[in-house]
């Protein structure tokens, strides 16, 4: 509980949303944090713990729960859920890009809840049970859809989310770090780079070059831009891909970190853990359910 762990989702750049549909019997996921926003759906996880920022709380049978990128959250068993003859849990989890609707579009008349739900989501949000009764049925089905359906289904959830009666808020302080806006055309042409090349032999000689900057003055504009080094930003792009091919495939645990750029296992496994506060084998058990990617 004292360590946060970073979540490298399997979400690209290329995707809208991902839904992800699973049973289990116990959350024994970390305490974490992403990028991106989560709605989580719980249905019969009474006795269960969460934990969004400060906010702890047991919770009831069902919940529905939004929260912001970069909250740290969980939902942890107690001893309760050990007892013999607990209904299995069904969770639904759907995880958005934080730039899918960007700042211009939220501006709109007709956005103004949802802008408003987006930022209140920065504490986590909470829905009553009558919310969660009416939204239940169109977020399990949410994975049944496909392509453009499936975002206008997305949206229109949303939207009556962000107009529902008796949500409230969770967390008092967001415990997330600012925001920070590139606002660079070189750094943004990098990022593109490393994305398309993420598989091959990147290097920070290259990637300063392609910026037109030396070697250190690049280092030194990355950080100062992005808040990571450059073979911080160049992992984790790595570690989302790898990430995703846990789920979507039974390619050993080797073959794709090497897929993935990286040419020894034991620093993949390393740096894996350090991110995601497990073993790649762990995350893959993990997310042994049904995952769409939209």
């Amino acid at each position: 509980m004292n360590e946060i762990y970073r979540e490298i989702t399997p979400l690209t750049q290329y995707d809208c949303f991902t839904v992800f549909d699973r049973k289990k019997t116990v959350f024994d996921f970390p305490l974490h944090n992403h990028e991106e926003f989560e709605l989580n759906l719980i249905l019969s996880g009474k006795g269960v713990k969460r934990v969004v920022g400060d906010h702890t709380e047991v919770i009831e049978d069902v919940e529905l729960v939004l929260v912001g990128n970069n909250l740290p959250h969980g939902w942890l068993t107690n001893s309760y859920r050990w007892q013999e003859g607990m209904p299995e849990i069904k969770e639904v989890t759907v995880q958005f890009h934080r730039d899918l609707f960007d700042d211009k579009f939220l501006k709109r008349n007709q956005l103004f809840f949802v802008r408003s739900l987006l930022e209140k989501s920065a504490k986590g949000i909470a829905f009553s049970r009558d919310t969660i009764e009416r939204i239940k049925p169109r977020l399990t089905s949410l994975a049944q859809k496909s392509g453009f359906d499936s975002m206008l289904e997305l949206m229109s959830i949303l939207h009556d989310l962000s107009v529902s009666r008796d949500m409230r808020t969770l967390s008092s302080s967001t415990f997330t770090d600012e925001d920070i806006n590139f606002n660079s055309r070189r750094i943004e042409k990098v990022f593109a780079f490393m994305r398309d090349n993420y598989d091959k032999d990147v290097n920070l000689a290259g990637v300063a070059k392609l910026a037109g900057m030396s070697e250190v003055s690049f280092s030194r504009f990355i950080k100062k831009r992005t808040g990571k080094t450059f073979v911080e930003s160049l992992n984790e792009i790595r570690l989302g891909h790898a990430s995703r091919s846990l789920i979507n495939t039974s390619n050993t645990i080797s073959e794709i970190a090497y897929k993935c750029g990286f040419n020894n296992l034991s620093y993949f496994n390393r740096i894996f853990k350090s991110r995601n506060g497990c073993t790649p084998k762990e995350f893959r058990d993990n997310y042994s359910g049904t995952r769409t990617f939209v």
